[in-house]
Order: structure tokens, then sequence, then C-alpha cells
């Protein structure tokens, strides 16, 4: 009995042996404890700017789709795409007999309304000759009815015959005026026909290059009279040139007229081109076919700055380098600052803070809500040191920090997996070079 006691306290003695082994060899007790190998910079000042990326493709600024007015049979076509055209220069012209032969009936029809107007007239002063006649007859008789010369009978007669010359004289007055104004329909019927007869052949309305040609001679185009027209020719000044890019909503807020762009264009890998924002939707792009409906996005134009590719017309010997429609991708310098601290933005992480707080009128302590912190991890004499720190605006390497570093602090900058997840305030570190902390990872990962 004695001896199973004796057994059962050496195991017990052992265990905590074990157990105060481990822990003094965590904390460094014994043989100095494990360390976590990491490398290190120092904190330094930097200027960062803040990029927007999003993709798009590039179209003139000025793009000019011609319609026809009026429908018919395209007979000639004097120009093929990729011309250069000059304003008012024609284009193309539609089978004008149709619209000669309304030309000339209208033409008819005016010098008819016309003749009936000078008809209308003649007519009025005729009229108006019988009417002075009788109103003098009226007049003269007038005074001798009432003196009783001439009869009852006799005064009715030449009284109607007064009303009814003045009636003559009213009603051919009406239709001068209705003649008149059948000559204005008339002259206005002549006018849109010769409109519709000269808009026949097509006109250049900008001087630019024939970017699209949609017909071809002898196909029948329809105006745009009463519904669209057939779109016929586009022609674009290419001497400005845009990129249309799609922004997601949750970066198009922090994009401004004005900003600077980086551009890059897959027809020049190698070229990298300067623009400027000048128009920003204000409203979504509808999702179009095979899109997801859940993207929101937001249309942006961006205004190539000829000075950035004026040196590629040399080699090209070109006039117009680029095409409409060649695909483009944007970096929208947003903001940027100067001089500022900052650090790798694989440096920070975010760290749970789950601090408590006690009801003063009930004694109790409860739980805050969780709060997710930003720290780095400083080397404090080869432990690591979390501080909390309030981040700014960020580029592709680093991060400003506004708050929470002076400026002269050792980092931790790697490995990426034990600042997101393995240190802790106070951990052990060791630092070793970072080819050599790489170099370990590849190892690792090879085995």
């Amino acid at each position: 009995m004695f001896r199973n006691r004796l057994v059962l306290i050496l195991i017990a003695v052992a265990v905590i042996l074990v157990i105060f082994l481990l822990i003094g060899k965590k904390k460094g007790w014994i043989g100095g404890g494990t360390s976590t190998e990491v490398s290190i910079e120092k904190v330094s000042r930097k200027s960062i700017t803040e990029r927007v990326s999003a993709s798009g493709k590039i179209y003139p600024h000025l793009d000019v789709k011609i319609s026809p007015d009026v429908s018919g049979e395209i007979v000639e076509l004097n120009v093929q795409e990729g011309d250069s055209v000059i304003a008012g220069q024609a284009l193309a012209k539609i089978k004008p007999d149709i619209y000669q032969a309304m030309f000339e009936r209208s033409v008819a029809a005016q010098n008819t309304a016309q003749a009936n107007y000078l008809q209308a007239k003649s007519a009025v002063m005729q009229s108006q000759a019988e009417f002075d006649r009788a109103e003098k007859t009226y007049n003269r008789n007038k005074t001798l009815h009432e003196q009783k010369v001439i009869s009852d009978a006799d005064w009715e007669t030449i009284e109607s015959a007064y009303k009814a010359a003045k009636a003559a004289s009213e009603g051919g007055q009406m239709n001068v005026d209705a003649a008149h104004y059948n000559v204005q329909s008339a002259q206005a019927s002549v006018r849109e026909a010769r409109e519709d007869l000269h808009k026949t052949t097509i006109y250049a309305p900008i001087s630019g290059i024939l970017t699209r040609l949609n017909i071809e001679k002898g196909e029948r185009v329809l105006g745009t009279t009463q519904m669209e027209g057939t779109d016929m020719i586009h022609i674009s000044d290419l001497n400005a040139i845009e990129a249309w890019v799609d922004v997601s909503e949750s970066d198009v807020l922090r994009v401004e007229t004005n900003d600077t762009c980086d551009i890059k264009l897959d027809a020049y890998p190698d070229q990298k081109f300067k623009g400027i924002v000048t128009q920003i939707g204000k409203s979504a792009k509808e999702a179009g076919l095979g899109q997801s409906e859940q993207v929101t996005n937001f249309q942006v134009k961006i205004l190539l700055l000829q000075n950035s590719y004026k040196s590629i017309f040399d080699s090209l010997r070109q006039k117009f380098p680029f095409l409409p429609g060649m695909s483009a991708s944007v970096d929208i310098m947003t903001r940027q600052v100067r001089d500022v601290i900052a650090v790798p933005i694989q440096c920070v992480t975010t760290r749970e803070d789950t601090s408590e707080s006690k009801n003063i009128s009930s004694g109790e302590s409860k739980k805050d809500e969780v709060k997710n912190n930003e720290i780095v991890f400083l080397n404090n004499n080869g432990k690591a040191t979390a501080v909390k720190v309030v981040t700014g605006i960020q580029d592709d390497e680093f991060i400003e920090i506004k708050s929470g570093l002076k400026g002269d602090e050792e980092i931790i900058t790697g490995p990426f997996t034990a600042i997101s997840r393995l240190l802790k305030d106070g951990d052990a570190i060791k630092v070793v070079d970072k080819s050599k902390l790489f170099k370990t990872d590849t190892n690792k990962k090879e085995n």
C-alpha cells in the first residue's frame, strides 16, 4: 500500500517537473526559450500615392454617327473606311428621283396657289367696285326715300342691292386671305421638298477620320423621319482620345475630376501614357449580357494628354497611333502625401480587443463589443512588442502611419504568417537576414 502511494507521488512529481520544464523553456527560464525568426527594418518616411485601378477601352473624344434623314437606295459612295474627310465633303448619295418629283410637284402647287391668289385679288377689286357703286346709289336714294320721293318697294330693292354688294366685297377679301395662306403653305411645301432633295446627298458634318462604314453602294437605307434611321457612317476626331473605364462603386467616390492617371494600352505594352479625369458617371452602368447584376460600376472618362504620346508619332510615321476600341488599363492617382511615416503593407495586422467595462449601478462587469485594432510589431531587445497604430492611405508597397510610431523604431516585416497570426505581444524573436528567412520558408515548403 505504501509502495503504491510512493509510485503515484513520484509520477505526479515527474509530470509537474515536465510541465515546469516546458513552460520554462517557452518563457526563456531554461535554455533561452523558443523564439520566432523574423526580419526587421527601420521605420522610414516616404511619399505615398493612392491609386484606383480600372480597365476599359479608348474612344475618340468626338465621334459623330451619321444616319440619313430620307430613305432610299445608295447610288453613290465616295469614301472608304479610314479616309480623312473635311466638313462639308459629299460622302454618299441616295437615289433622288422620287424627291425630285416631289419637289417639282410642290413647285407646281405653289404656282397654282399663286395664280389663285392673284385671281382672288382681281375678283375682290371687281366686287369692291360694285360695292362702291351700290353704296353711292344707297346714299343718294336714302334721302329721296325719307322725302317720300321714291316708294318703299324701290327703296327695299336699292337697300338689298347695297347689302349684297357689301357682302360680296367682304367675302372677296376673305377669299384673298385664304388664297394668301394657300400660297404660304405651298411655299413651305416647296422648302420641305427642296430640303428633302438636298438631303439625298450625305455631307460630312465635321472633319476627321471615317472610322466606320456600314453601307455599300446599292443598299437601301432608312431615314430618321419617323424612327431610328440606318447607322451609315461614323466620323471621329482622333486628335483627342479618351479612355472609358469602369470603376467599382467602392472606389468611385475617391475619384475626382482633374485627377492624373497612368494609362497602359495592350497595343503599346512598353509605353505608359498620361491622362486626366474629365468626367465621372453620376449613375451606375447597366449590367450587360453575361455580367452579374451584383457588380456595380460607374463609367469614368479620361483624356489622354497628347504630350505623353507625341514621341510615338515619329517612330510609327502615322498621324493617329490609336484606334477606337483598343483595350486600356488605368491607374488613377486619387490622393498623395509626402514625407510621412510609412511601413510595408504586410507589417500591419489586426488583433481583437475585448476590454471589460463595469456597470456602476449593478456593480457587474460586462464585455464591450469586440473591436479590431490595427497593430504593428516592434523589435524590443529580442521581444515582439505590439503597438496600436492609425493608418492612412497606401500604395502597392507601403501604408501611411498617422499615429502610433515616432519614425525611429525597428519594425518586424516578416514572415507574413507570423505577423498576421502567430506573434503575440512579448513573444521572443530572433532577427535573421531577410534572404535567409525566405530561404528557410522555401525549404519548408519543399519538404
